[in-house]
């Protein structure tokens, strides 16, 4: 017997953290759904979980399994955290088109391109109300004001009811480029009846109402006309508008701008090439900026996060592309630091206070608008749309719950959704029916690994416990060579006048001779002997446990 078709909503990556976004919906008999994708982003490593990793990617496993059920991919925008991982992963989904608006096309043919996939799949999609088919998904790209040019929500319309995925979104009526938020248009929609809205809820808990990007140029014009020296200010390179006006600032005050990064210059490239961005102020490169006095030049760079590589943690370290900080000059961060970027930024700030420089962020003035809705802003929301279910996503936990409880309190029916928390948003009783185990990928260098191959785990005990590296050979009577090997990393090399690699080749010169024939025998057995010797000695000498690396090499008899 088949059963009744189905709507679904699958986070595999956004929901229950900030970032790496990717949602699933599907339609259809259950285990015969069609599929289809809405964004595919990355999150960003730290040194703490995740040392030497380039980018966080969802993990697509569970919808990979099912490839041949996928109609599509939509992009919302084009964040890193909604388009990031995109070249990637689409090696999962051969010739799926893949859909979003002209800007984020652009963006996400370049991601395409740089990661070896074919960027024609990549397909501009129409403006609300025209929209696009992908199996019995009817989808419309409705503009959403945020903190990048043609942000969308996705009006997802299925036989089950009307699906809304907002996106990131802020309701602001003069965002200065892209398009201002639509009441009436999201009055219209809503007016159709809506099944669910899925919803962003990073600023749940910020009870104040959202100010608007059109509020920045008065006061970054005031601070750069005032600043002395060379002025530098940094930013999300994708909130070109912010960019924008920083550049017409610098502009107004007289000074030459030059952009530094290359995410910034490609932004700002995107957005002239798809007519977004109008009117931007003349640049020069960072080559001609060195002829030009310090007192009249102004840098708009990368690395508001802290990025290590960026050019703001290059500036802050010496000279970077024949450019140097001094005292006396400015630095603006106009941008809001991420939850968990704090000792990044904090790295960057103390090191560039040390030369002088005089820092200036959001708590020193009105100089950043944040991209996202407010709880005012996401309560006008529910209002417009008037959903039967609300399904918070794009936050952590906390987030979660607290914007379950304002949509409870509008008598709204939440559902509270984390990754891999399957939801069937059709039937009488709406709710999470299923759980799929979801992790995540790493790129690391060229290669992607999963969560549970263990690399990042054993570069984390590298990081934590060092490491002591044994060589030693075995004779071709089967007799272990006194003489072996030691080398030490991650330890100290010192124990008072004697060195520990030595210390620790004496105690196995010592033990060698002495295994039993068994043990010597045995290749594995005699790895755990001496692993056992050398935790040994380092407890006793440093009190540290290290990770221990031995090598056997036996001598064949001629």
């Amino acid at each position: 017997m088949t059963s009744a078709p189905r709507l679904i909503y699958l986070p595999l990556g956004g929901a229950g953290e900030i970032g790496m976004n990717a949602y699933v919906y599907g339609y259809g008999p259950q285990g015969k759904e069609r599929l289809i994708l809405v964004d595919v982003g990355v999150s960003f490593p730290d040194m703490d979980g995740t040392p030497g990793v380039d980018l966080i990617l969802p993990d697509v496993a569970w919808l990979a399994e099912r490839a041949d059920r996928v109609e599509g991919i939509f992009i919302t925008h084009a964040h890193e955290d909604h388009v990031g991982a995109l070249g990637h992963l689409y090696r999962h989904f051969p010739k799926v088109p893949v859909f979003a608006r002209p800007f984020t096309a652009n963006i996400a043919a370049r991601k395409m391109e740089e990661a070896g996939q074919d960027p024609a799949m990549v397909q501009v999609a129409p403006t609300w109300p025209e929209t696009v088919t992908a199996g019995p998904f009817t989808v419309g790209f409705a503009p959403m004001s945020h903190s990048i040019p043609e942000a969308a929500g996705l009006v997802i319309d299925t036989p089950e009811g009307r699906v809304v995925h907002s996106g990131d979104f802020k309701i602001d009526h003069n965002p200065r480029v892209g398009e201002p938020f639509d009441e009436a248009m999201w009055e219209e929609i809503g007016k159709a009846g809506v099944r669910a809205l899925i919803c962003d809820s990073t600023n749940v808990f910020s009870r104040h109402a959202g100010r608007s990007e059109s509020e920045l140029p008065k006061p970054i014009g005031e601070l750069v006309a005032n600043a002395r020296g060379m002025v530098v200010a940094t930013t999300f390179a994708s909130n070109i508008a912010r960019v924008k006006t920083l550049a017409e600032a610098g502009r107004e005050a007289g000074r030459t701008v030059c952009l530094m990064g290359r995410a910034m210059k490609r932004m700002v490239t995107a957005g002239v090439e798809t007519g977004v961005l109008t009117d931007f102020p003349s640049t020069v490169s960072p080559e001609e900026a060195t002829q030009v006095p310090r007192e009249n030049l102004m840098l708009i760079v990368t690395g508001s996060q802290g990025e290590r590589r960026a050019a703001s943690a290059a500036l802050s370290r010496g000279r970077y592309l024949g450019h140097e900080l001094k005292e006396g000059d400015t630095f603006l961060f106009s941008s809001k630091t991420i939850p968990g970027n704090e000792v990044s930024v904090g790295r960057i700030q103390n090191a560039l206070s040390e030369i002088g420089v005089e820092i200036v962020d959001e708590q020193s003035g009105f100089y950043h608008v944040s991209g996202h809705a407010n709880r005012p802003d996401l309560m006008k929301m529910h209002g417009l749309v008037k959903p039967q279910i609300l399904v918070p996503n794009h936050g952590e936990h906390r987030h979660l719950r607290e914007h379950c409880r304002v949509g409870a309190e509008a008598g709204i029916t939440p559902v509270l959704a984390t990754n891999g928390s399957m939801v069937e948003l059709s039937g009488n009783a709406p709710g999470v029916v299923e759980h799929v185990d979801v992790t995540r990928a790493y790129l690391d260098g060229s290669r992607i690994i999963g969560a549970l191959d263990g690399v990042v785990r054993e570069r984390m005990k590298l990081a934590l416990n060092g490491i002591v590296m044994v060589a030693l050979i075995i004779d071709e009577d089967d007799e272990p060579l006194e003489d072996c090997w030691v080398e030490t990393r991650g330890l100290p090399e010192m124990v008072g006048h004697d060195a520990l690699a030595e210390m620790i080749e004496d105690q196995l010169a010592s033990a060698l001779p002495r295994m039993n024939r068994k043990t010597v025998m045995d290749d594995d057995k005699i790895e755990d002997e001496v692993k056992r010797i050398v935790r040994q000695v380092c407890v006793s000498e440093i009190g540290r446990k290290p990770e221990v690396a031995v090598i056997v090499s036996r001598l064949m008899a001629a």
